[in-house]
């Protein structure tokens, strides 16, 4: 049985992402598992266990019955706490324990996949027991494991797969944000335009048109004399966007044009993920 066209390139890129995580497991020496990634707070071995929980809670395995230390930092939201459970329950797993479980629940998600028969509007649980679509699950989890394998690449010194197919629903997702970034949290003045130059592996241009009751819009279409303009690469994009870096810290890889103020005010307020 094949998947509903709708879902399948979500499927395709969920498959191509964590094969490549799969594959960096396996060969990871022991030191290799606590390394720090840009991930605010979460290790090698903390990004594979999120991805391990995350695709066993789709399987609908129950959640663990754990309680979280006091004093983890990171953890600062009711929406965090219910990303921890499924990494601190496993952070003093062995690394054979962690790759045989990868691969053990990869298989099952695999097969789960390839008798998939429901169609994308079913109702399905999300995040924190919010009911969303069976397509938003699809498509959010290819985003989460594609920026999860970009965090591992970047921790392990194994850049690639800037361009595949999980960037490339990525791309979309963030771009959604944008209107909401721009009009909103940063208050661009109605009527305004910004445009967003992007570069690199995965490139585009868009304008976040304001209208005059102050709501943004994503355009494909270069605005004229927008009031301002960012410009930057593919990967920086996606780091600001996930809260990966801050704008300070690659200023020099930003280049902005028009007000700068606005533009200052939207690189504050870039990031869009929880």
């Amino acid at each position: 049985m094949s998947l509903h066209p709708t879902l399948q390139p979500y499927a395709d890129a969920w498959t191509h992402s964590i094969e490549a995580i799969s594959e960096m497991a396996q060969s990871l020496v022991d030191g290799e598992w606590n390394r720090r990634t840009p991930c605010p707070g979460w290790s090698v071995r903390d990004i594979v266990s999120h991805l391990i929980g995350g695709d066993c809670e789709l399987l609908g395995d129950p959640r663990p019955i754990h309680s979280l230390p006091s004093d983890l930092f990171h953890v600062a939201t009711e929406h965090q706490r219910y990303m921890e459970m499924q990494v601190d329950v496993r952070r003093h797993h062995t690394a054979p324990e962690m790759t045989s479980e990868l691969e053990y629940t990869v298989i099952r998600r695999n097969r789960q996949l390839r008798n998939e028969s429901r169609d994308p509007g079913t109702m399905v649980r999300g995040p924190l027991g919010k009911e969303i679509t069976l397509e938003q699950s699809y498509r959010m989890r290819a985003f989460d494991v594609w920026v999860h394998e970009q965090d591992l690449r970047t921790a392990l010194g194994r850049p690639g797969n800037l361009d595949s197919p999980g960037a490339y629903v990525a791309r979309d997702v963030l771009l959604e944000a944008l209107p909401k970034v721009v009009a909103k949290d940063a208050a661009a003045p109605r009527s305004s335009a910004v445009v967003f130059d992007v570069h690199g592996p995965v490139e585009f241009l868009r304008t976040i048109r304001v209208d005059i009751q102050g709501r943004g819009s994503l355009e494909a279409t270069p605005a004229l004399g927008p009031a301002a303009a960012l410009t930057l690469d593919w990967e920086t994009y996606v780091r600001l966007a996930c809260g990966r870096v801050t704008p300070e810290s690659v200023a020099d890889r930003v280049k902005t044009e028009g007000d700068q103020d606005l533009a200052a005010a939207i690189l504050r307020n870039f990031t869009v993920t929880p």
